[in-house]
């Protein structure tokens, strides 16, 4: 049996009963943080893996914020499929209409926290990885699952991963984000700034004899708007539209009810997102350009860059794409290309263990994160299938030629 019937018969090994029984398992797990955290979703994987024939690693990351690692089979070159195992938090319950941890199957979808981003894509590699165990066994090359914590927050799950050396040896990762099915080769890179800003206290009725950090403030937030003009003049990618400066925090204020009081610190946050191309280094230092001639006398300011995520892009001609690609034909699904509007846990599997990565997943884009969250079952079989597929490939030394 060559290895196309073996990865179309690993495909039709997925067993789609289970697949939805497990994504609504863990859509019931509520499994954010701060809260509940991860260990919850740990504590009913790791036995539910283990039972199958996997070999299975729990990393402690941070209390209570596991990392859940399955391996079948053993040896250099396989895949890694990961998912991350925390949530947002369900926000204001009464925005929704179905209980955001009841996992409700309705009209073919599953309803949840999560369902979509990303419990939904978790139990899909989850079951594709089943399916390729029941077809080859305990193959020559690893199979990877890396189940990170903390996604949503500053990825400390994925880097400790990396940082341990689970990420070494493998030909590639998938990353099983909710993307359309679409095959996502790059993804926007993040920069998250603290900007603060330092005056002096005074009476409100006496401004001159203090220093006012506001009006710097405001100023800085409106050239950024003009500098974000700029770069959208500079960079534009056809899969991932614009980049964006986006001032998300604005903290000022004397404390409760001090309307009589000019405050002596300002604190502004800033989500930016970058395409490929674009320096970083370079992008920090047009923002302190426009933070100095932002400051009014009296004013000082310091600007943080706490989190630096690079864009990331991965070439068509690796043997993973080519895999991704030629399984979609094989499962006759189309071929779509996109890009990650956000970062993912791919970003430092890409920059920091230097792996091939493609992030592709059932959901839509936009679902995510909002109120009655959910993911169409079609959908997910649909991606179950194509990671049992690609998987076999390239356990089995990547694709045959389409």
């Amino acid at each position: 049996m060559d290895k196309d019937q073996l990865a179309l018969q690993a495909a039709q090994a997925v067993d789609v009963d289970e697949l939805v029984r497990l994504t609504q398992a863990l859509v019931r797990i509520a499994s954010y943080y701060p809260g509940p955290g991860e260990q919850p979703a740990v504590d009913f994987l790791e036995p539910y893996l283990r039972e199958r024939g996997f070999q299975t690693t729990v990393q402690a990351v941070a209390p209570g914020r596991p990392n859940l690692i399955a391996d079948l089979g053993q040896g250099a070159g396989g895949l890694i499929l990961e998912g991350h195992s925390d949530v947002v938090t369900h926000g204001n319950l009464e925005q929704w209409t179905v209980p955001p941890y009841e996992a409700r199957m309705m009209d073919g979808r599953i309803y949840g926290r999560g369902a979509c981003d990303m419990k939904g894509g978790l139990a899909a590699a989850i079951c594709a990885a089943v399916a390729v165990q029941k077809v080859l066994g305990q193959p020559h090359k690893t199979l990877r699952l890396c189940i990170p914590c903390d996604e949503e927050g500053l990825m400390i799950g994925i880097k400790a991963f990396i940082q341990a050396g689970y990420a070494e040896g493998f030909a590639g990762a998938i990353i099983c984000e909710p993307e359309e099915n679409q095959v996502c080769l790059w993804q926007k890179g993040a920069m998250r700034v603290w900007v603060r800003f330092q005056g002096k206290m005074a009476h409100g009725a006496m401004p001159y004899a203090g220093a006012n950090p506001i009006p710097s403030a405001s100023r800085f937030v409106v050239e950024l708007g003009r500098l974000q003009a700029v770069l959208q003049t500079e960079s534009r990618h056809e899969h991932l539209g614009l980049p964006w400066i986006t001032p998300t925090v604005f903290q000022a204020g004397a404390g409760e009810g001090q309307f009589n009081v000019i405050p002596d610190q300002v604190r502004v946050g800033l989500d930016l997102r970058t395409n490929p191309g674009q320096d970083h280094r370079a992008l920090e230092a047009r923002l302190r350009q426009v933070l100095e001639a932002s400051l009014e006398a009296g004013v000082s300011a310091t600007l943080e860059v706490f989190e630096d995520r690079p864009a990331t892009e991965t070439p068509r001609d690796t043997a993973l794409v080519q895999a991704v690609e030629h399984g979609l034909r094989l499962l006759q699904m189309p071929v779509r290309y996109g890009g990650v509007p956000g970062a993912t846990d791919g970003t430092f599997l890409w920059a920091w263990a230097g792996l091939p990565i493609v992030t592709i997943g059932p959901g839509g884009q936009t679902i995510p994160h909002q109120a009655d969250e959910y993911i169409e079952v079609e959908e997910l079989v649909a991606a179950a299938r194509l990671y049992a597929v690609v998987a076999v490939q390239m356990l089995l030394d990547g694709p045959q030629a389409a």
